[in-house]
């Protein structure tokens, strides 16, 4: 079984309580401790945690106490800017898969604070989130998602889900004064990932600049959580009470087998897996341009592409343009479906499908060799085969090669199958 994580963030999110998670399901603060002494900044900050209560419910509350002697005269002035921050963590020796999650978030940080204020990212005066706080935060969450053992996927993330963030309101004070909530690079962190978001009707800040950082450079994808067994959850306490539990919670679980069997009322073996399924209506879109689509979307992953003839608004015709991906793929295959057509949106939805199991044998005829795709029902020694299919390429490229028809290849192709396995 893989194992992934789900935020979820009812009352949103900030660095402190994604340390008070990680503490909670376990990573010892000691050995947080041991590894971001290694920053240089030891004698900057104290760690400690505690359990609290939050509307009557324990969670755990992870505390960076200022060292105020120090952190007055040293760089209370100054602050960092992201090239300090950069070399602070890369001569840390910490884990590399933790260091590269670290140096992400405050990547992805300064890209936003840069956006906001109009300057080049290496060029942001980190202010708050270049503060001790915010990097003891960062650094040690990545520290325990990496010592949790969160499989990463294929470009280094780790498989990490969360859910859409509560947007706050009214107003807090900042390093450029007076600012409504969300601030600015809150606002920019989530149009940057196309964050999901609602109101929870409290007016206070809930999502901070370093949580949001954190959420949407190592999160995957943001809504309802994935298939998923749950293990252990880890709660999180905020600073403040609110009307609802001020708590985030990680659930840390193991995916649930895609590939799962289970046996209908005819005691046959079937697959049941989830996919995702995409969906846009496009109607300004050369039709050149969708063949180029499709190959595009297979080569990141699509199970499946196909279009549809619709009518849209104004009684103009257009397509209906579906993908079927596995969910692990959803970001991929979105972004091929925005760089390269005209639409504005992406419908997605969550489904499961019954598949038959299936294997590529290989047959020998007249014309050369053709792989044929066997689908059956069933377990050995009674399965029973439900499709038999030549591979088209395979078909088309003896039809071609010899100039005859591609249906006579095919055919000859089944007729081998079956005498082989009659």
């Amino acid at each position: 079984m893989t194992k992934l994580a789900y935020l979820q963030c009812p009352t949103g999110i900030s660095g402190d309580m994604c340390l008070g998670t990680l503490v909670s399901l376990g990573v010892p603060i000691e050995y947080l401790i041991e590894k971001l002494n290694n920053l240089g900044i030891a004698q900057e900050y104290q760690l400690r945690a505690e359990l609290v209560q939050r509307n009557g419910q324990q969670a755990t509350k992870v505390h960076v106490d200022l060292i105020d002697h120090y952190h007055d005269h040293k760089h209370n002035h100054h602050g960092r800017h992201l090239p300090e921050i950069v070399q602070m963590i890369s001569k840390a020796g910490l884990p590399s898969r933790a260091a590269a999650w670290s140096l992400a978030v405050f990547r992805q940080l300064a890209v936003a604070e840069g956006a906001v204020h109009g300057i080049a990212p290496e060029k942001v005066h980190f202010h708050e989130v270049g503060a001790v706080d915010a990097i003891v935060d960062i650094v040690g969450t990545c520290l325990g998602l990496d010592w949790l053992g969160i499989v990463s996927n294929h470009q280094g993330l780790p498989l990490l889900y969360c859910s859409a963030f509560p947007t706050g309101g009214g107003t807090v004070r900042a390093a450029h004064g007076q600012m409504a909530v969300p601030v600015p690079a809150v606002l920019k962190l989530w149009e940057m990932r196309g964050c999901p978001v609602y109101s929870n009707g409290i007016d206070r800040e809930l999502v901070t600049p370093t949580g949001a950082a954190i959420a949407t450079t190592l999160v995957r994808d943001f809504g309802a959580p994935p298939p998923m067994t749950i293990k252990q959850v880890g709660l999180g306490a905020g600073s403040i009470d609110l009307p609802i539990p001020n708590i985030l919670r990680l659930w840390l679980g193991e995916s649930i087998n895609l590939q799962a069997n289970f046996t209908n009322s005819n005691d046959t073996s079937s697959t049941l897996e989830t996919i995702s399924v995409l969906e846009t209506q496009i109607d300004d879109l050369n039709p050149q341009a969708i063949g180029y689509v499709f190959e595009a979307l297979f080569a990141v992953g699509a199970l499946d592409v196909f279009t549809q003839s619709v009518g849209m608004k104004k009684s103009r015709p257009g397509i209906l343009l579906t993908v079927i991906c596995d969910p692990e793929n959803v970001l991929n295959c979105e972004a091929v479906l925005f760089r390269e057509t005209t639409t504005l949106g992406i419908r997605r939805t969550t489904q499961q499908r019954t598949i038959l199991q299936r294997e590529i044998q290989s047959v020998a005829t007249e014309y050369g060799q053709v792989r044929i795709k066997v689908a059956w029902q069933g377990k050995l020694p009674e399965k029973l085969i439900a499709n038999v299919q030549p591979e088209y390429e395979d078909c088309a490229e003896l039809a071609r090669k010899y100039n005859i028809p591609w249906r006579e290849i095919q055919r000859s192709a089944l007729q081998s199958w079956y005498l082989c396995n009659s």
